[in-house]
């Protein structure tokens, strides 16, 4: 039996040769293996366990500072920096940097209710409690979310090879115009249980998009219940929603499955009519049956429409579609998952997606971008061909502005009462064929040959290798794999960051980056707003800047060019930003989770003074949500049971039917 073989003293696992290894020659190994791999190592390994305490340092650092760096992980001149795991990121500078930012993950976001092992309390106890000679035991689940935010290494748990797309939207958090989903909570009492894994969301709640089971507004960041986090690890999020009060949210587990909750009006939950051939919201995460024979790796949400990308790279779609946004080639709703296969992409691997108001971008492995939906203000950044039904589609635009539509504007106008008699006649004349030709007739037809139908590759984007894509409501986003950013769509507000407020048909790089050697890492789109994340850590922000929704202060309105974005610490480094309407996040390299403006709940106005933020808050700048830290592992919440009292009626319910049998029995005898 191999379970005999095994020794498990003290003595030979101090004779172990890694054991005896020296600490740089144990460091230099220890950097090429993932946070999961290293945290299962320190729990089936004692002997390596304080080892790994003082080697984590270097490991951190193997993931923040760039492949070229001539000096090494440990402050020599030896070149180390070769085997750096990132190319291109500055995040840190050397070990004494990374060091702080270790310890200064273990405090941020204040009092979060982080466990923290009995070995580790120890060890603080023992030693001086610094990063770089404490035990490993916490070590792991920060080292898993500074993968996920630097490399978008994640191991799922769906495919040995299930990793997720580099560039991601949501990958620790979504906002819609009305509601914030976050990666926070969850591990557990697993000494190595990842943090980050269960879902937090605040904001307006009349759709149930909330997920609490009821249609009740949160100004503050609630978990959700029902062991997410605790027993279903989430790793993606994505918030659905517009400016036509409709709003739904998607959750991304780690095993490929996919749940929705929230406005089901639109089929946009991808669950199909239930009981009575109804579209009812649903108030609580539901796994999306249909897509429970399929590994998802990505999910993305737009404001009446969702979509998912498979470990395979084949991509699905369900909602509305009468703007072509599901690029089935038809303008039909579909209340069920279906893969585009149209335009090609069937042969295409898609790495990830996004959803927009009306449109929705992909980008497959090998960097083209493919583009489908309604075509206004130069979102697809391509030519397209029109409807042939060419009503006035339009869509919801921020209020004040010229051309506004009202209401939901995406539906044909209602038909004068003499044309809906015509058609209804020659169907019970003629049969149905002619009922079809009269509609025909009407241009009511909702199959569509117009390429905003189907996925069509941006030809203007094909000199470079595109590695993310955000659709906002009306403008698009492409990041190059050299950090590059490119803009298209509406320039409202200075949206598209090119010094003016014109609109663009076609990709257009952003020159304030490129001129001031800037690259970018992540990036978000919102309505009429941008934010984006350089290498370097620093955040810059564009667009609407009104009421502070973009970090930038409340005396400015529309910000045509990046401007950085003043966090208020000199030392903070972001790795994340997703924009909404009236609010942005950002996530902190430490974990931390910042907020600009804010939503408002129960009828109060928008803005950020309502949230439960750390003391010197300035109007306007990001405000540090305290209490919150993406990748600490807090105790699972109680869930509540209400217990049903009966009411009972009678002398049958109040006696019971084993007394009332009884008493009938002795009545006869």
């Amino acid at each position: 039996d191999l379970r005999n073989n095994i020794p498990l003293s003290k003595k030979h696992n101090a004779e172990l040769p890694a054991v005896n290894l020296p600490t740089d020659a144990l460091a230099r190994i220890m950097r090429f293996l993932p946070a999961r791999e290293l945290g299962a190592l320190s729990l089936t390994c004692v002997g390596f366990n304080y080892s790994l305490g003082a080697c984590r340092v270097s490991h951190l650092a193997s993931r923040l500072m760039r492949r070229q760096d001539s000096v090494g992980l440990w402050g020599d001149k030896g070149g180390n920096g070769d085997v750096c795991l990132v190319g291109g990121l500055e995040l840190c500078g050397g070990r004494k940097e990374a060091q702080e930012i270790l310890e200064r993950s273990l405090v941020s976001g204040g009092d979060t209710g982080r466990l923290v092992s009995k070995k580790m309390k120890a060890s603080n106890k023992k030693k001086d409690g610094s990063a770089g000679h404490a035990d490993a035991d916490e070590y792991p689940g920060y080292a898993r979310f500074v993968e996920e935010a630097t490399i978008g290494y994640s191991a799922m748990q769906c495919s040995r090879n299930a990793v997720f797309p580099t560039h991601l939207q949501g990958r620790f958090a979504s906002c819609s115009p009305e509601h914030t989903l976050l990666r926070i909570g969850g591990g557990g009492n697993t000494t190595s249980g990842p943090g980050g894994s269960g879902t937090a969301t605040w904001g307006v709640g009349k759709r149930g998009q909330l997920g609490h089971g009821n249609r009740d507004d949160e100004s503050q960041p609630r978990l959700l219940l029902g062991k997410i986090g605790w027993g279903i690890r989430i790793v993606q999020v994505a918030a659905g929603g517009g400016l036509v009060r409709v709003a739904h949210s998607l959750l991304l587990t780690s095993t490929g499955r996919v749940l929705s909750f929230g406005t089901a009006q639109y089929g946009q939950l991808g669950h199909g009519y239930d009981a009575g051939k109804q579209l009812s919201d649903c108030l609580r995460p539901r796994y999306i049956e249909a897509l429970k024979h399929e590994k998802c790796i990505c999910v993305a949400a737009g404001e009446l429409h969702s979509g998912a990308v498979t470990v395979d790279g084949d991509v699905y779609t369900w909602g509305e579609g009468f703007c072509g946004q599901l690029g089935l080639g038809d303008r039909r709703p579909h209340l069920l998952p279906e893969q585009v296969t149209l335009g090609g992409l069937e042969d295409e691997c898609v790495s990830n997606m996004s959803c927009g108001c009306r449109h929705t971008l992909v980008v497959t492995e090998e960097g083209e971008v493919y583009s489908w939906g309604l075509g206004r203000f130069g979102v697809l950044g391509r030519s397209y061909t029109d409807f042939t039904y060419n009503n006035d589609i339009g869509m919801v635009v921020p209020e004040g502005e010229a051309g506004q539509v009202q209401g939901l504007a995406v539906r044909p106008p209602p038909m004068p009462a003499a044309q809906i008699d015509a058609a209804v006649e020659a169907a019970n004349a003629d049969g149905v064929n002619d009922l079809i030709n009269s509609l025909d007739a009407l241009n009511l037809t909702l199959d569509d040959p117009s390429d905003q139908c189907y996925p069509v590759a941006i030809d203007s984007l094909k000199g470079f290798r595109a590695v993310g894509v955000c659709a906002g409501h009306r403008h698009s986003m492409v990041l190059d794999e050299n950090g590059g950013l490119y803009t298209f769509g509406s320039g409202a507000s200075g949206a598209l960051g090119h010094g003016d407020l014109l609109g663009q048909e076609f990709p257009v790089k952003v020159l304030e980056f490129e001129k001031n050697n800037i690259r970018i890492h992540q990036m978000s789109a919102g309505v009429d707003i941008s934010m984006a994340v350089s290498t370097t850590g620093h955040v810059y922000a564009w667009g609407k800047a009104t009421d502070g929704r973009i970090g930038l202060g409340l005396g400015r309105n529309e910000i045509t060019i990046p401007r950085l974005v003043d966090m208020g610490e000199e030392k903070f480094k972001a790795v994340d930003v997703e924009c909404g309407y009236v609010h942005s996040i950002i996530i902190g390299l430490d974990g931390s989770v910042y907020q600009c403006g804010g939503v408002g709940t129960d009828g109060k106005d928008d803005g950020q003074q309502y949230l439960d933020t750390e003391e010197g808050t300035r109007p306007g700048y990001p405000a540090n949500l305290s209490g919150y830290n993406i990748w600490h592992r807090i105790a699972e919440p109680n869930e509540k049971v209400i217990k049903q009292k009966w009411t009972k009626y009678g002398k049958y319910e109040l006696k019971g039917r084993s007394k009332m049998m009884n008493e009938g029995v002795r009545s006869i005898g």
